[in-house]
């Protein structure tokens, strides 16, 4: 690929990821050209470009720009194309409806946990979808779950020797985050208590793959006034019956050794 292509499918991205991270979710080329770093003929080129093949859209006003509909179909497509979201994604909606509560389905990329799934029951409503979002595997439930198979050292070669604080109740150390895990491994579940966010609790299981192996996680979560009022064994109970169905699916059918 030569230097010219490469640094324009970059610009093009970065016109995108400046779209992706706007509060609004439009903005004005000139806005775009300052965030990415580039002069207004290159980024009305730019813009033109996306246009035209879908992946940006001019606002009737023809002075915003957003997304387009092009970007929704791909990310579409892709969801569809992950094993772990064709199966997780009917038993996640129907958990959700049953408890009431927020139930997510998240793997690990890179150094973070991404959720493929987010449904909400009645007592956990969203203006807004997760899918795609990101979280930091050390303080977050789902997050957690994902590091169960590493070892010490290999989490540290993955997250690095210092873990980031959120809360006062996130964990920093690898040490304890170990203690953590290995009673997580004897519980089943995972549980993020405030160390994300304040004022939310979280359980999750590990769904493994045909393997064994750890692949994604499923997450039962909401405020902590919900969740306290709430049996938090049987929603455990159900964290786990779910993650297993979905193992089986992916085509685990033997036990897994401790």
């Amino acid at each position: 690929m030569s230097t010219e292509i490469h640094q324009s499918i970059q610009r093009a991205a970065s016109v995108l990821d400046a779209l992706g991270a706007s509060e609004t979710g439009q903005l004005r080329a000139s806005d775009i050209g300052r965030t990415i770093g580039l002069g207004p003929s290159t980024t009305a080129r730019l813009l033109t470009t996306l246009e035209e093949l879908g992946y940006v859209r001019k606002e009737p006003d023809g002075q915003l720009y957003s997304i387009g509909t092009a970007i929704f179909a791909l990310a579409t497509h892709g969801l569809n194309q992950i094993p772990v979201h064709r199966e997780s994604r009917a038993a996640a909606q129907e958990l959700a409806q049953k408890v009431g509560l927020s139930v997510n389905v998240g793997v690990r990329d890179g150094i973070s946990v991404m959720y493929l799934c987010h449904f909400e029951g009645a007592k956990a409503s969203k203006s807004h979808t997760m899918v795609g979002l990101r979280q930091p595997l050390h303080a977050s439930a789902l997050g957690k779950c994902l590091l169960l198979d590493l070892s010490e050292d290999e989490r540290i070669d993955l997250l690095g020797t210092e873990l980031p604080r959120y809360t006062a109740n996130t964990i920093t150390d690898h040490g304890a985050l170990t203690k953590e895990l290995a009673r997580s491994a004897d519980r089943g579940t995972c549980i993020e208590d405030q160390e994300l966010a304040l004022g939310r609790l979280c359980i999750a299981a590990p769904i493994r793959n045909a393997s064994g192996r750890v692949v994604a996680a499923l997450s039962i979560s909401g405020r902590m006034t919900v969740m306290r009022d709430s049996d938090l064994d049987s929603l455990s109970e159900e964290a786990i019956e779910t993650a297993d169905r979905i193992s089986v699916g992916l085509g685990l059918i033997s036990a897994i050794p401790a």
